[in-house]
């Protein structure tokens, strides 16, 4: 399992990051301004995930 270490990251930032861009396009179409930040947070936060999960299996 120790090879495994950064997968949950990874999964949880790719979620994240899916999550994000449906906000954005969402609040996009609907010119929603509030949504659209909340998407790129999300999108930002799941690219904060994967980078952990990154550095997590070179470790």
């Amino acid at each position: 399992m120790s090879d495994r270490k950064g997968l949950s990251d990874k999964v949880k930032g790719a979620v994240s990051k899916t999550k994000g861009e449906v906000k954005d396009q969402i609040g996009n179409a609907k010119d929603d301004q509030h949504l659209q930040e909340e998407g790129k947070r999300d999108k930002s936060k799941g690219e904060y995930q994967e980078r952990s999960g990154n550095l997590k299996d070179k470790n």
